[in-house]
């Protein structure tokens, strides 16, 4: 009588420890992101990455024994998503933060809980309760403690890299909640492999005039480390963390854990660049994690 209740609490369980890991995978986005795009422009940055995740979706897709085809009526959708993935989500994200800072970049996604619950509630019917719209708001509430605390630049010079990031935001949250309809019939590693691979080959054209001309022969190493972390880690694992958590929850509850990111990106730059732990960034962190919980459970 109680193995029902039992594996779906396993399964709940499950879930949330994937969205944690790909919180964490995504959260050292911003910082890497950051430092690359002062050595490479961001045509060049977003073809190089997405050709990257590419052959790391290929050999995780032949791994896996699946395949690329799909029917002819799900072809829109694909060339949709792929669309948001790489020509808006990750190209304007990378032009977007080089003319901003990664404490702003960070604020402006944590905005996608609210595009995404609202999304769902427009295009997917689902349930929208006092309770989950609390929970996000709380989660946003928290991060913009923390973020604020950290010192965002509101400054004119910094309004063009948020605009275009806000873009990018919006694009990432339509992607979520669309993706739903994908994943239901492909899983989520194929569906993962065909928005990023049409995706790549969507934005060929574009980057490729950049690509051929930039000096790869500059790069340091650590460059070269910091693409792959954005193509690999970014691109592919977190990618396929996120369409599987969105094939067994709903989008607004995956959504809300994007809430951690910038508390996580707080935290590595606190281990890795010696930034020191403030009183705000303790009660912003814990006004977030407790809009995550209470949305969970809305």
């Amino acid at each position: 009588m109680t193995t029902a209740p039992h594996t779906e609490s396993s399964g709940r369980n499950g879930v949330y420890a994937v969205l944690l890991v790909q919180a964490l995978l995504a959260s050292g986005t911003h910082l890497v992101a950051k430092v690359v795009v002062t050595q490479i422009d961001a045509f060049t940055l977003t073809l190089v990455r997405s050709l990257i995740a590419t052959g790391g979706m290929v050999l995780v897709l032949q791994s896996a024994g699946g395949r690329l085809a799909i029917e002819k009526r799900d072809l829109p959708l694909v060339l949709f998503l792929a669309f948001l993935a790489v020509p808006v989500n990750q190209f304007l994200f990378l032009l977007g933060i080089r003319y901003t800072t990664a404490s702003n970049a960070a604020l402006l996604y944590a905005t996608t809980p609210i595009l995404v619950v609202l999304f769902s509630r427009w295009l997917l019917k689902e349930k929208l309760t006092r309770q989950r719209i609390a929970g996000v708001l709380l989660g946003f509430a928290g991060v913009t403690i923390v973020i604020f605390e950290r010192g965002v630049d509101a400054s004119i010079d910094n309004l063009a890299g948020n605009l275009i990031i806000y873009c990018a935001v919006l694009a990432w949250g339509l992607y979520t909640v669309l993706g739903k309809r994908l994943i239901s019939t492909y899983g989520p590693i194929r569906s993962t492999s065909l928005t990023l691979i049409v995706g790549t080959i969507l934005f060929l054209p574009v980057g490729i005039w950049s690509a051929v001309q930039f000096p790869f022969d500059r790069l340091a190493l650590e460059s070269w480390l910091q693409i792959l972390y954005l193509g690999l880690i970014t691109s592919v694992v977190a990618y396929m963390l996120w369409y599987y958590a969105l094939s067994r929850a709903e989008a607004g509850k995956v959504a809300v854990f994007t809430n951690l990111q910038p508390l996580l990106t707080t935290v590595l730059a606190v281990l890795l660049l010696d930034q020191d732990v403030t009183v705000a960034f303790i009660v912003g962190g814990s006004v977030a994690i407790g809009g995550v919980v209470l949305a969970q459970f809305g």
